[in-house]
This record gives C-alpha cells, sequence and structure tokens, in this order.
C-alpha cells in the first residue's frame, strides 16, 4: 500500500505538466453568436421596460384564470415537472457515489462435514463414518473512496447538476409556452364569439332587407327578383352563423383540452377583444438571454455538456482509491474489531489504463463533439428568440396601423350603410347596392374583430418571447401544483447537500 500511495503522491505533484502531456488542455466551447446590437432593430417601439403585470393590459380577470388552470392541470407541465424531479435525485445519486461508500453484509449458515475414522489414523477405529455439523455466522464491513486527483469527479457533479438546472428551465418553459397558450387559445374562442355575434347581426339586417323588399314587392315598387335576391342573401347569413358557431366550438374545445378538462364546449367566451395599450420596449436583446427559460436551458445543457466532455478527458488519467475490509472469524463478533486485522485489510488502488484499443481518447472526442453541438444548440436558441421579439415587435406596429385603417374604414362603411338604406327606402338605389353596402360594412366589421385578435393574440407571443417578464406564471418542481410568480432559479443540487 505504501508504494501505491508513494506514486500517487509523485504523480499529483506533478499534476499540470502530467495532465497536460496526457491529454492535453482542457477544451473550450463557444458559441456561434453574431454580435448582440445595443437596441431591438424594429422601429417605432419607444418608453420603459414593463416592470408590472403584463396580464393586467388585457383588463380581463377570466385572464388569469385560463393561465393558472392551464398551468397546474395541464398533462403538458406535469411531464415536465416529473422530468425535473427524476433530474435532481439522479443529481443526488451522482453526487452521493463521490462520498465514501460503506457497505454491510452477513452470512449464517451451517458446515457439515463427514469423516472415516479409520482414514484419521486413529489405531483401533472402527469403519465407521462421523458427520460433525456446525453452525457458522459471519459479518463484515466493508468501506472505499476515490479521491478526486484530477478533478473528473467534481466534473461528473457538476454536469449531473447542470443536468438538473436544465430541466427546471424546462419546466419554466413548459409553463411559460403553456400559459401563453391557453391565453391565445382564451382569444381565439372570443374572436369566435365576437365572429357568430357579426354573423347574428348579419342575419338581422338581412331580415330588415328582406322585409322591405317584401313591403315595396306589395306595393308594386321591387321586383321577385330583388325578393329572391333579398331570400337568398337571408339563408346564407344564416349558414353563417352555423358556420362561426362550429369554429366556436371547436376553439372551446382546444381551450379544454389546454386546461385539462373533458372537451365538452362548456366553456363560454366574453365575446369581447381587448384595446390594448401601446408597447413599451423591452430593453435591450442581450437582456433577453437572462429572461428566457430556453435559453436557460439551453445554456445550461452546454454546461453539463462542456462538464462531459472535461470528466471524459480527465478518465484518462490515473486513478488512486482506498479500502478496507472488517469482519467476524471463527464466530468471534469482537474480532472485527481487531486494529491488526483492519489494518491488514487496508488497500490502496492506484490504477493507470496503458492501452484499450483508444476507447478512452474515443470517448474524451466525442464528448467534445457533443459539447460542440450543445454550444451551436445554444446558438440557435438564442438567435430564435431574438427573432420572435423582432417578429412581435414588428407585427404589434403593422398591426396598429392594420386597425386603425380598419377603424376608418368600418366608420365610412357604417355612414355608407345608413345613407343607403335611406336612398333604397326613397327608391334611389336597388337592392344590389344596398346589400353591397351592407357587405361591405359587416366585412369590415369582422375585419376589425379579426384584427383586435391578432393584436392580442401578438402581444401575448410578445411576452411569452421575452420570457415572461412582470408576473410570471411557473410551477415549483419540487411542489406539485405549487405556482410562483417571478421565482428564481432553483439552487443546486450538490449545493443542497
Amino acid at each position: 500500500m505504501r508504494n501505491s500511495v508513494v506514486i500517487a503522491i509523485l504523480i499529483t505533484t506533478g499534476c499540470a505538466s502530467v495532465e497536460n502531456r496526457l491529454v492535453g488542455p482542457p477544451a473550450e466551447f463557444t458559441p456561434p453568436l453574431p454580435e448582440v446590437p445595443e437596441r431591438w432593430a424594429s422601429a417605432g417601439v419607444v418608453g420603459t421596460a414593463e416592470t408590472g403585470d403584463w396580464v393586467a393590459q388585457f383588463d380581463d380577470p377570466v385572464l388569469y384564470d385560463i393561465i393558472t388552470e392551464a398551468i397546474t392541470g395541464s398533462p403538458q407541465v406535469l411531464t415536465s415537472q416529473a422530468q425535473a424531479e427524476a433530474a435532481a435525485e439522479n443529481a443526488r445519486a451522482v453526487y452521493g457515489r463521490s462520498l465514501p461508500s460503506f457497505t454491510f453484509s452477513s452470512t449464517d449458515g451451517v458446515v457439515s462435514s463427514a469423516f472415516d475414522l479409520q482414514d484419521q489414523g486413529i489405531p483401533g477405529a472402527p469403519p465407521e463414518v462421523v458427520r460433525i455439523t456446525q453452525s457458522t455466522f459471519g459479518l463484515n464491513f466493508t468501506a472505499r473512496y476515490e479521491f478526486d486527483l484530477w478533478g473528473r469527479i467534481a466534473a461528473a457533479n457538476k454536469a449531473a447538476n447542470a443536468d438538473f438546472l436544465a430541466t427546471e428551465a424546462d419546466l419554466a418553459a413548459a409553463a411559460l409556452s403553456l400559459g401563453g397558450q391557453a391565453a391565445t387559445a382564451w382569444m381565439d374562442l372570443n374572436e369566435a364569439q365576437a365572429q357568430e355575434n357579426i354573423a347574428q347581426i348579419t342575419k338581422d339586417a338581412r331580415q330588415r332587407v328582406l322585409d322591405l323588399t317584401e313591403r315595396r314587392f306589395s306595393r308594386g315598387l321591387s321586383t321577385a327578383l330583388e325578393v329572391r335576391t333579398a331570400r337568398t342573401q337571408l339563408a346564407g347569413a344564416e349558414a353563417q352563423i352555423a358556420a362561426q358557431q362550429l369554429t366556436k366550438a371547436n376553439a372551446a374545445r382546444r381551450l379544454e383540452v389546454l386546461l385539462g378538462r373533458y372537451p365538452a364546449n362548456e366553456i363560454v367566451g366574453a365575446g369581447e377583444l381587448p384595446e390594448l395599450p401601446p408597447l413599451t420596449i423591452s430593453g435591450p436583446p442581450s437582456l433577453l438571454l437572462a429572461r428566457r427559460p430556453d435559453v436557460a436551458a439551453a445554456e445550461a445543457r452546454l454546461n453539463a455538456a462542456g462538464l462531459r466532455a472535461e470528466e471524459a478527458r480527465l478518465a484518462i488519467l490515473p486513478a488512486l482509491s482506498v479500502s478496507t475490509t472488517a469482519s467476524t472469524s471463527d464466530n468471534v463478533f469482537q474480532n472485527i474489531f481487531d486494529p491488526e486485522r483492519v489494518g491488514a485489510n487496508f488497500l490502496a488502488n492506484f490504477t493507470q489504463t496503458v492501452w484499450n484499443g483508444g476507447a478512452l481518447r474515443a470517448q474524451k472526442r466525442a464528448a467534445e463533439a457533443q459539447a460542440k453541438a450543445s454550444a451551436a444548440q445554444y446558438a440557435n436558441t438564442v438567435l430564435t428568440a431574438w427573432r420572435e421579439v423582432e417578429d412581435a415587435l414588428d407585427s404589434d406596429r403593422l398591426l396598429n396601423v392594420q386597425l386603425e385603417a380598419q377603424m376608418r374604414s368600418l366608420e365610412e362603411a357604417v355612414l355608407a350603410e345608413n345613407l343607403g338604406e335611406r336612398q333604397y327606402q326613397n327608391g334611389l338605389i336597388n337592392i344590389f347596392d344596398l346589400l353591397n353596402l351592407q357587405t361591405t360594412r359587416l366585412n369590415t366589421e369582422s375585419q376589425v374583430v379579426t384584427a383586435r385578435a391578432n393584436l392580442a393574440r401578438n402581444r401575448i407571443s410578445y411576452h411569452v418571447a421575452l420570457g415572461g417578464i412582470g408576473t410570471n406564471f411557473r410551477v415549483d418542481p419540487t411542489t406539485e401544483g405549487y405556482l410562483s410568480a417571478n421565482t428564481a432559479a432553483g439552487e443546486s443540487v450538490s449545493e443542497a447537500q
């Protein structure tokens, strides 16, 4: 044992030179990211970053309940929560394996031996076989510990902890994504309800035209063609109501599934879409890296891959471990505490792989390649996050321009329809002119509803793309169904030991 310890001390003393000569310096993995600008490229957004509750701008108390129910009841979040719990326990298991290990075993039984007395050389012994049976009992204790000469074990612990942080970030990302999906589905349901209301208004308007046309026909002021045209438009409006009801039912079922409910088409939308305040700036693009949970997950996986590459690199170097065994003998229990017996069983194991077909170096290169892939994936995640925010910023500006133009168009269409209806009553225009004016107004009103819904959906996408600033609905990975707002990243498992 003394020789093994001396060799280990000599190698540890020349650690840096031996390490670099055998396996080279640690590898570095830098994500291929472009230079980050100081401000977002999309123009037209002014102000300071929002610090309050982003859901409040929708002025819809039901929206809070929708998001909360989706996060607490969805199987998607429960799946991510279970994965985070599994990663936490795995990190604890890896950490536990780095500590000294103690094992205990016991044996209890009987030993039976048969002896021929004449074969034992006993003078005058009869030709008889004698069987001797005795009980046996033993206790064995084994202790083992591997010294972390180069930091390989520490790298494995940190990698497992990084895996846990990645799954915790995945849980936050799943909750954020699902909350955004539920909020968007709620807007879809409200849009469908609003469009059904417009379809009902359309039917009522078509009914008024039919009634007016039939009265004019009875006085000889309209033709049978005009009456049949008005009846055709009324039937088409009734069909449109049924189509909008189907759209609304499908939207309700999609939302119910996101909420973890049975899709029974029982949830009812308000049919109102919010008038949103101007969008405020979200800070520079660099801050996004600290907000997005999917970016945090990609960063944690990059750290884990880099640590595993380091673990594989250090696995090529020698390893030193010590072990000792204590046990009973001759069924004498006090022998287990005999210092001479314990000392005699103390072993120091010093191992160094000389040749194994290049397996260790291949594992090192494979781990480095995986780390390079993680670096590229991190860069892709960041670029996607920036694009999503830029898309939402640009869309918000253009959707507002579109909505303002459609609002002006609706105002003019309403005035034109009112004027056309008076002129039709006075016989100044025919029914086709009136129906065109009416259709223009109804289509424009439908377009306004769609524009408001698109603006609301894009605003939700904007805050999801930012990582949910303000009130950030999240699930605590250690408590089932527990919601927290603005929860910081969980402490590392190794620190919690």
